[in-house]
């Protein structure tokens, strides 16, 4: 990975988020993304989806962009017994492909110990991935729902420095007892996930899009899968949801040579 720059023809001082690069080897074949799994221990046909994709899939690489769990209240999180099996599932699959992950507004506090033990690659949001001369930027894609003002507001205060430190020195029972108090809460989820109404700016994504030199955007959070165009000359591709306890979602965006196509995941 590296730093980037504004892409020729762009402004010095325009307002674009740093971001990094990742060069895929030339001899893949093919890149899966998934977001939005929320895995949790009430998901367990979820889960065990989740895990057979992993453990199975043909592709040489898997992109989790963001929400992977329900909730993550730190890394020191990853001994206890549900999350232990996902630990297990990801380093196990780590072995076979390469296993990435970018941050969500669910799980934006999994560090270093969480990837380290997991063996997967950590991605910033945004990433630049380059694959066979194609180049698309990845994000979870709440940072770009600019329109919902309340909810920018508190993803600022959460992911600065200061507030997890905070957080994080609470004891591990605390943080999952306010976390569990937070998703009973209507306003707590609305607070996490923003307005269910919210999409994405459209414009600026068009111009993180310029100015990192790319013309396609694959993001998830929004929960609406599908691909369609975000001005003359840049599309975007939505992930989707995974829900398979009480409901029937489950999706893959594959990226190969030739394009973006959408898939069951492996075994179903």
């Amino acid at each position: 990975m590296r730093g980037g720059e504004a892409a020729p023809g762009v402004a010095r001082d325009a307002v674009f988020p740093p971001f990094f690069q990742y060069d895929a080897p030339s001899d893949w074949r093919a890149i899966d993304f998934i977001s939005d799994l929320h895995l949790s221990e009430s998901m367990p046909r979820t889960f065990a989806a989740w895990a057979r994709h992993l453990r199975t899939t043909s592709a040489d690489a898997v992109v989790m962009l963001g929400d992977l769990f329900e909730v993550w209240v730190g890394d020191d999180a990853r001994q206890r017994p549900f999350e232990r099996q996902c630990v297990e599932v990801i380093a196990d699959a780590a072995t076979r492909r390469v296993v990435a992950f970018m941050a969500g507004n669910r799980d934006f506090l999994l560090g270093h110990a969480m990837t380290l033990d997991c063996g997967m690659i950590s991605l910033p949001d945004p990433t630049r991935l380059v694959a066979w001369g194609q180049s698309v930027v990845l994000s979870h894609g709440d940072a770009l729902c600019l329109d919902d003002a309340p909810y920018q507001a508190f993803r600022a205060e959460v992911r600065s420095p200061e507030w997890q430190s905070r957080f994080l020195a609470r004891p591990l029972p605390e943080r999952l007892m306010l976390a569990a108090e937070m998703r009973r809460q209507s306003m707590g989820r609305r607070r996490f996930d923003g307005d269910a109404d919210a999409d994405i700016n459209a414009a600026q994504a068009v111009m993180w899009l310029h100015a990192l030199g790319s013309a396609e955007l694959v993001h998830g959070h929004t929960h609406r899968p599908g691909s369609s165009s975000l001005a003359p000359g840049f599309k975007r591709h939505v992930l989707s949801d995974w829900d398979l306890d009480q409901g029937q979602r489950a999706e893959v965006l594959r990226l190969t040579r030739q394009g973006f196509e959408r898939l069951a995941p492996a075994g179903l």
